[in-house]
């Protein structure tokens, strides 16, 4: 029996099925996740991260994570100290943020594996595509909620789930390395969960405020 990776219910429902995947729905935070079973070996997975071409001098790729960066940076002063957990081989948002005089330190599971960085506590978090593609939903939020310091901002960057229909035909879920669909839905409760409020900033980004 497979368990949501997000709240650990077992109470989980097929939501869609493809030719490659099956996907289910946590009936509970209505998560959509991929069993397990259909996870890639972390050498697969790391070799789909080596296809993409995330250069920090991508002026498109720039535009893209301005999209979190920007609407970040304005709640915050440049004493202000942040994080981009998973940050990609190209370190893109730090390197942005650095042109604007905030300091942003970088992990990556692949690219940057500081354990240290993990030690301390931040201003802000950034998660830009990263967190369709964690496995253990549940650890991760524990995880940065510790991270985060009181009155702190977590801003996610992941494509919304919409509906049953349109997850049929949506390009999203083709990635093998996406395992994880969130939803509006899942961050009300993610942000009730934590005692966080959760802020729509735009089609495809959230920020959660966590309290004093």
């Amino acid at each position: 029996m497979n368990i949501c990776p997000l709240c650990h219910s077992t109470e989980l429902v097929t939501y869609h099925q493809d030719k490659k995947r099956r996907y289910e729905q946590c009936q509970i935070c209505q998560l959509v996740s991929v069993p397990p079973e259909f996870y890639l070996s972390a050498r697969a997975e790391k070799a789909e991260y080596d296809k993409h071409e995330n250069s920090p001098h991508d002026l498109g790729y720039q535009r893209f994570l301005s999209r979190t960066l920007e609407p970040l940076l304005a709640r915050f002063e440049p004493s202000a100290q942040g994080l981009d957990f998973g940050c990609g081989e190209g370190m893109a948002l730090s390197l942005m943020a650095k042109a604007r005089g905030y300091q942003v330190e970088n992990y990556d599971l692949y690219y940057a594996n500081q354990p240290a960085t993990l030690t301390r506590q931040y201003d802000f978090i950034s998660l830009t595509e990263v967190i369709e593609h964690v496995s253990d939903a549940a650890g991760l939020l524990e995880q940065l909620d510790k991270l985060l310091k009181p009155k702190g901002i977590l801003a996610v960057m992941t494509k919304r789930v919409q509906s049953s229909s349109a997850f049929s035909t949506w390009h999203y879920k083709n990635d093998p390395t996406h395992i994880n669909f969130y939803s509006e839905a899942t961050f009300t409760w993610l942000a009730a969960k934590y005692d966080w409020r959760l802020e729509i900033v735009d089609k495809d980004v959230v920020f959660f405020h966590k309290p004093s």
